[in-house]
């Protein structure tokens, strides 16, 4: 498919008639679920890089050589999420790899980015409490997305007991733990904190949902926090529509739920949930205007949403390419170096910047549902700096994350001492 390329960098437009600086092609992995319960979420991940790679192709490359998309899937397998980034950087040779969505599937996958010292960028959302040197984490981490959300709760809603729904592994359960001992700290009653887990594809709510709407019944404002994923999301918005719960009774704030999750829905019930996110397709801004652009003419359907993670490996990506373009090299180690400090324009207004903990620095939005499945940007903040380790558990109060001066990225204050890292941190 053929389309105007999307804000060409000169570095890459430069680049079009030198001789090549490096092996070619330049080989990039994209490891993302093209089957199973998260190919609802991840196959526009796939979409999304490899528009951003012909764009970059059509710019003329990088280092003066055409860039290769390497894509497999792991069919929402988290064991095969290892197998298949181990391919992709012995068998493949990768310089990189886009990919990931659970946590549970990037923790598969970091022992071999550790062991093979492997590059990957992380596009999504999660609970934080890592930091490791193969991996730059481009999507939100607990402070950027879940405390700025139950802010809103607390101070815009007036909600007094909260629902901690999530499925049930290590994003959900990690980003409850952080905001349960938040709540605790605000004031919240232990009583007024109720927790539950459900398994990936889980179809089966009313018992949960009669459960959170029993919460309210001696007149608690009552708010749903939801770090539901993948095709679950459809039950749970079905059954709250199916026993008439609208947002106007117990608003319901999404972590992993966008426009994506939200086409396959009738949003006409669930106008008024709200979800939290560093981006949404109504951003009225113009590289957003030109993002979707891009977008719909590759994707040849004007009907396809953009979404945050979408964005994620928007920022990361070209954040990416400038820095092989500054080393002059993809070598992993070379690279690194390079991308503390790069900064790139995000699609809502300013600009994100890489830092040394290997989190970015940007803005905190929180959308409404509308009935056309898109949302209404309700609070957007100024950037806000990932933070690697939360302060709210005893645990990680102490730790830093600074791989540029420290060379560390889990460094305790209280000790000046790097902790040895693994992959199980």
């Amino acid at each position: 498919m053929a389309f105007k390329p999307l804000l060409a960098s000169a570095a890459g437009l430069a680049l079009m008639s030198t001789p090549a600086l490096a092996d070619c092609p330049i080989r990039v992995g994209v490891l993302h679920s093209l089957s199973g319960s998260m190919a609802i979420s991840e196959t526009t991940l796939r979409d999304v890089m490899l528009m951003l790679i012909e764009q970059q192709n059509a710019a003329g490359g990088l280092l003066g050589c055409q860039i290769e998309p390497i894509v497999v899937d792991p069919a929402s397998d988290w064991p095969l999420f290892a197998e298949r980034a181990r391919e992709l950087l012995t068998v493949n040779e990768v310089d990189v790899i886009f990919g990931a969505w659970t946590s549970v599937s990037r923790k598969s996958v970091l022992p071999v980015l550790e062991e093979l010292n492997g590059l990957m960028f992380y596009p999504v959302q999660y609970e934080g409490q890592e930091s490791s040197r193969n991996v730059f984490y481009t999507g939100a981490a607990p402070n950027q997305q879940a405390i700025p959300a139950v802010d809103y709760y607390l101070e815009e809603l007036g909600v007094t007991s909260f629902a901690l729904l999530g499925t049930d592994y290590v994003y959900p359960r990690t980003t409850n733990a952080i905001l349960e001992a938040y709540l605790l700290g605000k004031g919240i009653a232990p009583e007024n904190i109720f927790v539950n887990y459900t398994p990936f594809g889980h179809s089966d709510w009313s018992t949960i949902v009669s459960d959170v709407v029993a919460l309210g019944a001696g007149g608690e404002q009552v708010g749903v926090i939801s770090t539901i994923n993948g095709d679950a999301n459809i039950g749970f918005y079905t059954e709250l529509a199916a026993q008439g719960v609208s947002a106007d009774d117990i608003p319901v704030v999404a972590f992993s739920v966008g426009e994506e999750e939200l086409s396959g829905l009738d949003t006409s019930r669930l106008v008024g949930h709200l979800a939290a996110w560093n981006y949404f397709m109504s951003a009225d801004t113009p590289e957003n205007e030109a993002f979707i652009a891009a977008w719909h003419a590759f994707i040849g359907d004007t009907a396809r949403p953009t979404n945050d993670p979408m964005e994620a490996h928007y920022i990361g990506f070209n954040m990416w390419v400038n820095a092989v373009t500054e080393a002059g090299s993809t070598d992993v180690d070379t690279v690194r170096a390079a991308m503390w400090g790069q900064e790139f324009p995000n699609l809502t207004g300013g600009t994100s910047v890489m830092l040394p903990n290997h989190h970015l620095a940007k803005p905190v939005l929180i959308g409404e549902i509308r009935a056309d499945g898109q949302f209404d940007i309700i609070s957007q903040t100024t950037e806000v700096a990932g933070e690697a380790w939360t302060p709210f558990l005893p645990e990680s109060a102490t730790l830093t994350s600074d791989w540029e001066t420290l060379e560390c990225g889990m460094y305790d204050t209280a000790t000046s001492t790097c902790v040895q890292l693994t992959s199980n941190y």
